[in-house]
């Protein structure tokens, strides 16, 4: 659980995603000498044409900038760039975005602290057309390097909007007009028997607890997963995935 914020990025994907969305973030790029392949110069001719200054290092000395940056458990393949941190998003940053979109998909995540969980869901939102993630600021992960390398660019596009009180974030999404469809397994309705067009808040919990109880309180309607096996519940990336297709399904068709 941690609202920490990345100072570093690491990995071709984080690293050139960050290149191409937001220049202005990176300080400067590293990368270990001793890679040499199409995909480490793919990243230093972004680096010279986006104007952000690149440093070659050796493998021994590019080994220690990664421990002394915090990503010793990061796979960072070679590649690795200093970063001003990300400007946390809150409550106030939500309305203006939700006033631009017709009908915005918000992913509401309650209680995923797993940073490896948290990435693979922006990613997914990303993918899905997702206008914003909402997380409560007290009990999710932040934006940390492990968020960003397993979130493959896509915590430079979707907005993290953190927030005080999720239940009455909740409340004023209800009041914009926006509908909540909650997941949880004791819910009677299926996943595809919800209408996901329209302005719609898919909203989650971690696996294993699922959502507080207020959160689940809030929510307009609650659905499950049809689970056809023997396994009772899925990762919450994985489970993500799925509702937010369904919505881009619905929504396309």
């Amino acid at each position: 659980m941690s609202s920490e914020q990345a100072e570093a990025i690491a990995g071709i994907h984080a690293v050139q995603a960050a290149l191409q969305a937001r220049p202005e973030r990176l300080k400067q790029v590293v990368v270990n000498t001793e890679r040499h392949d199409k995909r480490l110069h793919a990243v230093l001719d972004a680096a010279r044409a986006a104007g952000v200054p690149f440093e070659r290092l050796s493998a021994r000395a590019f080994q220690q900038r990664v421990q002394k940056l915090g990503l010793g458990e990061v796979r960072h393949q070679g590649v690795l760039a200093q970063v001003h941190a990300l400007a946390p998003l809150d409550e106030a940053d939500l309305w203006p975005l939700l006033r631009s979109v017709e009908a915005p998909l918000l992913l509401i995540l309650d209680g995923v602290t797993d940073p490896h969980n948290l990435g693979a869901c922006l990613r997914t939102a990303d993918a899905a057309g997702v206008q914003a993630v909402i997380v409560p600021r007290k009990r999710s992960a932040g934006i940390t390097p492990t968020v960003v390398r397993v979130a493959s660019g896509a915590a430079e596009t979707v907005p993290l909007i953190q927030v005080t009180n999720l239940a009455r974030t909740l409340r004023g999404l209800q009041e914009a007009g926006i509908w909540l469809t909650g997941t949880a397994g004791e819910a009677t309705d299926s996943l595809y028997d919800a209408k996901l067009t329209g302005p719609v808040a898919l909203v989650m919990g971690a696996e294993g607890e699922g959502m507080r109880r207020l959160t689940r309180e809030h929510c307009d309607h609650l659905v499950q997963l049809p689970m056809q096996g023997q396994v009772s519940s899925l990762n919450v990336s994985v489970a993500a995935g799925i509702c937010l297709f369904e919505a881009v399904r619905q929504r396309r068709a």
